[in-house]
């Protein structure tokens, strides 16, 4: 490895991109940007021809030749060498580069040893990945969550979404490009509708990013929903203010995903105090627990996946129970005091573990990047 010079510190990443990569990159760059820390900022979203969001006019600048420091790099492995390709030999040399992974099933795809030869160490949001990541390399392997700042007040109320106030709201997220099938928005919609039937004042949003990505997996969503009137599918893309007043507007959020290398939507919805029901397997287990989440039961099935994404039917993941969900959600649409007490206590342990603080301690720890306090 080349001589590696003191000096900032180089987030990479598709800034300007709403998928969850793109995510954790600008939660990490603001956490350390409070933090004090000297920033540069490289945007990725065009080199991946994935530009959605706009970016933040104060964005730091790019990183320079000979600066030194570190570059963290939230690219996943297969795709590590083309991202480093075009942020240019000049801005990568002399840093120590960390690999911001995410992966969401146990054990890592070949292609992803094309990223090792890249990196002086990987990062990974949770246990769960890291396991994956550790297992086939020699590299250091360390669990860095996703720093989640307070949450902002709300800018619209429920009447923005087209939801009464004296409803019980639920709220299911998901990307079309993160996985169809890993997601599983049909078993939320199943255990939405075994709980509580086409009862107007139960009221379930399907939070949708490019639904049609995939046409035969839009498809299948809405034969679930089949025209049921009290479940709304929304399919666009939202700014930042937005997507954090619709987690506002929910009295609970529900995620039976079969893998998630981390689960940002979940601890979102934590960090505003929402009770969330959650397939209880993978990353997302790092901050839930039975005290502060219901967690739901499952099976493991071979992971089979349409978009091939995760198509590794060698390996496992989660199918969970529905039935048992449906009587969580009906737990929580009956008993507000339920729904207060775990919104409370997710609220505190998301304050206490993911926190920007966390996150830049991290960095902290490494003697090569300069903070400012």
């Amino acid at each position: 490895m080349e001589d590696i010079r003191p000096g900032p510190v180089a987030v990479a990443g598709q800034l300007s991109t709403a998928s969850g990569l793109g995510e954790g990159a600008r939660l990490g760059l603001q956490a350390l940007r409070e933090a004090g820390a000297d920033v540069r900022a490289a945007d990725l979203g065009p080199a991946f021809d994935q530009v959605d969001l706009p970016l933040p006019p104060d964005l730091p600048p790019p990183p320079a030749a000979g600066e030194g420091g570190v570059l963290i790099a939230h690219v996943n492995a297969p795709y590590l060498p083309f991202a480093l390709h075009r942020l240019g030999k000049a801005a990568v040399a002399g840093r120590r580069v960390i690999g911001y992974w995410a992966w969401e099933l146990p054990r890592l795809p070949p292609d992803w040893r094309h990223g090792f030869p890249f990196v002086h160490e990987v990062w990974v949001p949770s246990r769960f990945t890291a396991a994956a990541v550790a297992a086939e390399t020699r590299l250091p392997v360390r669990v860095v969550p996703h720093p989640l700042p307070v949450p902002a007040a709300p800018v619209y109320g429920r009447a923005h979404f087209g939801l009464p106030d004296d409803a019980f709201v639920v709220v299911s997220f998901f990307h079309m490009g993160s996985s169809f099938t890993r997601k599983n928005p049909v078993a939320a919609i199943r255990a939405f509708r075994t709980a509580f039937g086409d009862d107007p004042r139960r009221i379930l949003v399907v939070k949708v990013n490019e639904g049609t990505l995939d046409p035969a997996a839009w498809d299948r969503l809405r034969t679930a929903v089949g025209g049921a009137g009290n479940i709304r599918v929304i399919d666009r893309k939202m700014e930042r203010a937005e997507v954090d007043s619709l987690l506002d507007a929910a009295d609970t959020v529900v995620s039976l995903h079969r893998a998630e290398g981390f689960g940002l939507v979940p601890a979102e919805a934590m960090a505003r105090g929402k009770p969330v029901v959650a397939t209880g397997w993978s990353g997302n287990l790092d901050f839930m627990t039975p005290d502060n989440s219901l967690l739901i039961g499952y099976r493991l099935v071979p992971a089979a996946d349409p978009q091939h994404t995760y198509d590794f039917p060698d390996q496992q993941w989660a199918d969970a129970d529905v039935d048992e969900a449906a009587v969580a959600l009906r737990r929580l649409a009956e008993d507000h005091g339920l729904c207060h007490i775990l919104g409370t206590r997710a609220a505190a342990d998301i304050r206490r573990s993911l926190s920007g603080a966390v996150f830049a301690a991290a960095f902290k720890e490494s003697e090569i990047i300069p903070f400012s306090s």
